[in-house]
């Protein structure tokens, strides 16, 4: 391979993906560069301007452009970061989450309609080729916040959801059979009856493969949903999955219109315990059980999303 193999193979997809012309490419007025900010932002409730350079590798002159275009259309609020006063914090707005929401769908119908002229028969070649160029290239540097993508499940989705939370609740917690069955029925009730203007689930994937999950479910009690199944694989700890995931199901209730966000855990989920606490959750009541093999102390956390903001 040589230089100019990459520079043709780069000019090819470039206008494959319509880059060059972005904005009428998905029918909106940003460039790739001002949609790659926008999906970063809606994908990271706190989010820094410098965290936003450092990872889109953005000159810093021309970041502050494009945030200034986007608060002077009503898309971001920046304030000064509540760890660093000297590091400003940008958050979107409703404005701003509708937007990022629009501009995602579109991108996604543009990518399907080129998905659908690939055979499926050639897609799982597709996905390998696309999957080696960027482990290629990558040249051996872990993993980084900005490669995982939080998408809606696709088929087979539901079904890793199951495996992976009693594999993993096995092994690192010693659950039995039961939990397996408790998750089977909470993934089944969900695929055969479910609002999708109330209830979602999420999946994290990196590398094209799923490495974590969260659902948002409507709970008994009006007005209020409640978040289940948070998990992320132990190889991709350490990216910031849990919160994102946390986040996206704070966000899509808030924006649905419920008021209170409910959730059920036990006490020995530390980190999935202070990923509740850092986005507002407070303790509601606990109770001693015998479950899934195990004695353990279930706790109840609840989060008013009108008294909060992300």
């Amino acid at each position: 391979m040589t230089v100019q193999d990459i520079r043709a193979f780069n000019r090819f997809y470039t206008n494959v993906i319509g880059a060059l012309d972005y904005s009428r490419h998905l029918y909106a007025p940003y460039t790739l560069t001002e949609s790659r900010v926008l999906y970063e932002l809606a994908h990271s409730p706190r989010t820094d301007a410098a965290d936003l350079r450092a990872e889109l590798s953005l000159d810093a002159g021309y970041l502050s452009r494009i945030l200034n275009k986007f608060e002077e259309g009503g898309l971001i609020e920046r304030a000064a970061s509540e760890h660093d006063p000297r590091r400003r914090r940008v958050s979107l707005t409703a404005r701003g989450r509708e937007t990022a929401a629009l501009l995602a769908e579109r991108a996604d119908e543009s990518v399907g309609a080129l998905l659908s002229t690939v055979p499926s028969a050639d897609r799982p070649r597709l996905t390998e080729a696309m999957l080696t160029v960027r482990t290629l290239l990558s040249d051996g540097r872990p993993p980084r916040r900005q490669d995982v993508l939080l998408r809606e499940p696709g088929p087979g989705d539901l079904g890793w959801i199951v495996q992976r939370n009693a594999a993993l609740y096995a092994v690192e917690y010693g659950f039995n059979a039961d939990y397996e069955g408790l998750v089977a029925r909470i993934v089944a009730d969900f695929a055969e009856d479910h609002d999708p203007y109330l209830e979602r689930v999420w999946i994290a994937e990196l590398d094209g493969r799923p490495v974590g999950c969260v659902m948002c479910v409507r709970d008994d009690a009006p007005g209020t949903a409640r978040l289940r199944l948070l998990l992320v694989e132990p190889e991709a700890r350490g990216l910031g999955i849990g919160d994102r995931l946390v986040g996206a199901v704070i966000e899509f209730a808030r924006g649905v219109g419920y008021r209170e966000l409910v959730l059920w855990t036990n006490d020995v989920l530390t980190a999935a315990r202070h990923i509740y606490q850092r986005h507002g959750f407070v303790l509601s009541a606990q109770k001693a059980h015998r479950s899934f093999g195990q004695d353990l102390n279930g706790q109840d956390w609840r989060l008013d999303l009108h008294g909060t903001s992300e």
